[in-house]
C-alpha cells in the first residue's frame, strides 16, 4: 500500500533537465535524438561499428519528424495560452480548437467549457450590475424629486407628498432586501427551518398585509380541505406568497380580487394566487421567474425579483412554481407545489 506513495516521492524527486526549454516540439526532439543517440551508442558498443551516414540520417529524419507531428499537439497549448492572456483583459470570448483525443484535447475541451461559463458568469454581472443601477435609479430620482420641491418650497409637507416618499424609500427597502435575498442564495446561506403550521392562518396573515396597499383590493382565501397543513420553512413559504400577492395586486385592476387558493393533495400542498389582471402569454410565463423580468406586465414599481426569490425559495423546498392557465382564460394564476417531506 505504501509503495505506489513512495514511487511517486522519488519520481518527484528525479532532475527535470528539460524544464528550461521553452518549445515542447523542441523537447521532444531532444528527447529523439538523445534517446535514439543512446540506442546507437549501446548498439555501436555492443557491434563494434554502425553506419555514420545511417546514423545521422536517422536522427535528421527524427527531428523533422517530431516537428511535423508536434504541431498539432501544441498547437492547442498555444492557442489556450493566447486565450488565457485574453481572458485576462476581459475578454471570454476565445476559443480552442479542440479536435484531438488525447489529454490535449480533453484539456482544450475543459478550457473551452471554462470559458464558455466565465463568459456567461460575466455576462450576468453585467446584466445584474445595469439592472440594479436602473432600479436604484428610479426611486432615487423620485424621492430626490419630491425632497427638492420641499426643500424649494414647491411642495408642502401634506400627507400626500410624503406618503410619495415614503412609498419611493419602501421601494429601496424592499430593493436591497431582496437583493441581499439573492445573496445568501448565491451563497448558499439559504437554510430551511422545517415546521408544521396551519395553511389558512399563514394566507389569512399574508392576504391582510397585502390588504394594506390602499388600491382597494379584495382577497378571497379557500383552503381545501379545512384545517390542512403544511410542512415546509413558515417565513420562506410566508415571503413567497407575499412575492405572489403583490404581483397580483401590482398587475391586477384597482378594486379588483385576487384569489388565493391552497389545496393537500396527497404529499403535495398546492397554493395558487389568480389575479384579474391582463395575464401573461404562454412564451413569457418561463422568463418571468428570472431576475429583473417583468414582461409585459410590468409597471406598479416593481424590482423584478420578486418571482426569481419565490421559485428559489420553492425549489429549496423541491417544490415547483409555474404560471399556468386560467380556467376563465383572463387573468394570472400562479402555481406553487410544496410536496411534504
Amino acid at each position: 500500500m505504501k509503495l505506489r506513495p513512495l514511487f511517486g516521492r522519488i519520481v518527484d524527486a528525479l532532475p527535470r533537465p528539460l524544464d528550461p526549454v521553452r518549445s515542447i516540439k523542441l523537447k521532444l526532439a531532444i528527447l529523439l535524438v538523445s534517446s535514439g543517440g543512446i540506442a546507437f551508442a549501446f548498439f555501436n558498443w555492443q557491434i563494434g561499428w554502425l553506419p555514420p551516414r545511417t546514423t545521422i540520417a536517422a536522427m535528421v529524419l527524427a527531428v523533422v519528424t517530431s516537428q511535423i507531428l508536434a504541431h498539432g499537439m501544441t498547437r492547442p497549448l498555444r492557442e489556450m495560452t493566447a486565450a488565457a492572456r485574453a481572458m485576462a483583459k476581459g475578454d471570454y470570448t476565445r476559443r480552442v480548437r479542440a479536435t484531438a483525443r488525447d489529454e490535449v484535447g480533453e484539456l482544450a475541451h475543459a478550457f473551452n467549457q471554462m470559458a464558455a461559463d466565465l463568459d456567461a458568469s460575466d455576462q450576468r454581472r453585467r446584466e445584474l450590475i445595469a439592472n440594479v443601477s436602473h432600479e436604484l435609479r428610479t426611486p432615487i430620482t423620485a424621492l430626490n424629486g419630491v425632497l427638492e420641491n420641499l426643500v424649494d418650497g414647491v411642495a408642502k409637507p401634506d400627507p400626500a407628498t410624503l406618503k410619495t416618499a415614503l412609498q419611493q424609500t419602501e421601494r429601496l427597502g424592499r430593493l436591497v432586501s431582496e437583493l441581499l435575498d439573492l445573496s445568501r442564495i448565491d451563497a448558499g446561506a439559504f437554510p430551511l427551518q422545517l415546521e408544521e403550521f396551519d395553511l389558512e392562518l399563514l394566507l389569512e396573515e399574508v392576504a391582510a398585509e397585502a390588504g394594506a396597499t390602499g388600491r382597494g383590493v379584495r382577497f378571497t382565501v379557500d383552503v381545501q380541505p379545512p384545517g390542512a397543513t403544511a410542512v415546509a420553512d413558515r417565513g420562506r413559504l410566508y415571503q413567497v406568497v407575499v412575492n405572489l400577492l403583490d404581483n397580483a395586486v401590482r398587475h391586477g385592476p384597482s378594486g379588483g380580487e385576487v384569489r388565493v387558493r391552497a389545496e393537500a393533495r396527497g404529499a403535495d400542498v398546492v397554493i395558487e394566487v389568480e389575479d384579474e389582471g391582463p395575464g401573461i402569454p404562454p412564451g413569457e410565463r418561463d422568463s418571468v421567474f428570472e431576475r429583473f423580468t417583468r414582461g409585459e406586465r410590468a409597471g406598479g414599481g416593481g424590482t423584478g425579483l420578486g418571482l426569481a426569490i419565490a421559485r428559489w425559495v420553492v425549489d429549496l423546498h423541491d417544490g415547483s412554481i409555474a404560471v399556468v392557465t386560467p380556467e376563465h382564460r383572463t387573468g394570472c394564476v400562479i402555481r406553487v407545489v410544496i410536496p411534504v417531506p
